[in-house]
């Protein structure tokens, strides 16, 4: 074999194998697709159709009776809540009953006991969820990721 066919081999044997190798990942990638929050660095906001639902702040991390996520309606249209879901990377997941955000409104979702109001909700839970460092997604009733955020 001259030195010509040999570097010809050898380049299309590289070629061949990147490609398949490529291909492998590609498709294992799409068969296992998971949201892991702990991947994602930046923290984007995705709206659809006017609604533009952000996590405006986690507060008490850490604290059962103080540990509260606010979210915030900042589109111009009525927000109707019931079955989103608010979750963290380590499985813990809220679902929210029926309830409508309007435009500018907020509703915070507190970790521990109480009674739900237009404005709070609780998970009534019995020990803390949010971890400092923690990335918090909330889910449409598709399962589309609509907002994340860093807790401090």
């Amino acid at each position: 074999m001259t030195r010509r066919r040999l570097v010809l081999y050898l380049l299309l044997n590289a070629l061949i194998s990147v490609l398949v190798s490529g291909t492998i990942l590609f498709y294992y990638d799409r068969a296992n697709h998971k949201t892991d929050c702990g991947m994602i660095e930046t923290v984007p906001t995705l709206a659809s159709g006017g609604v533009k639902a952000d996590i405006v702040s986690v507060t008490g991390a850490g604290m059962l009776t103080s540990e509260s996520v606010a979210i915030q309606n900042n589109g111009d249209a009525a927000l109707l809540l019931a079955g989103w879901k608010l979750k963290d990377g380590q499985g813990s997941t809220y679902t929210f009953p029926q309830l409508t955000l309007y435009p500018g409104g907020t509703v915070q979702v507190h970790t521990g006991p109480g009674t739900d109001t237009a404005a709070d909700l609780y998970w009534q839970l019995s020990a803390p969820v949010w971890i400092s460092g923690e990335l918090v997604a909330l889910y449409d009733t598709q399962n589309i990721a609509r907002t994340f955020y860093r807790v401090p």
